[in-house]
């Protein structure tokens, strides 16, 4: 089946993906030139990161508030998920920037926060799918 029914587990967990997205994306945006010196990542860098998370947040709360959750909208954002996750590391392995310790850990943690909402929407796909074989 290509639409997900009764998904109320998978539905609170995107909603709390896109609500976290969102207050990410706004403190980035409101606090890079503050924050550049803390993490030693470029405020430009944090800035367009919150830029960017806006319309990822929006898609995301727009994919668990539909009437029906659509597997494939449910996919996409998990492998959004692993994607940023992917691309946090590599930030950080890559020497694009020299961050301080602290924002060592700003971008680990935030990777594995994401993370954890790809597993947890991983789960809630598994377990919609099992209910409904």
């Amino acid at each position: 089946m290509l639409n997900i029914h009764s998904p109320a587990f998978l539905r609170r967990v995107l909603v709390a993906d896109a609500v976290s997205a969102l207050a990410m994306g706004l403190m980035l945006i409101a606090a890079a030139g503050a924050l550049e010196p803390l993490l030693g990542l470029p405020e430009v860098l944090l800035r367009e990161t919150g830029f960017v998370l806006l319309p990822i947040a929006a898609f995301v709360a727009w994919a668990g508030m539909r009437k029906e959750l659509s597997r494939r909208l449910v996919w996409a954002v998990i492998i959004v998920n692993a994607l940023w996750v992917a691309d946090s590391f590599v930030l950080l392995v890559s020497g694009w920037v020299t961050p301080t310790f602290l924002g060592q850990a700003f971008v680990v943690g935030q990777a594995l926060i994401v993370a954890v909402f790809a597993e947890l929407e991983f789960f809630g796909v598994r377990r919609a799918r099992m209910a409904t074989a």
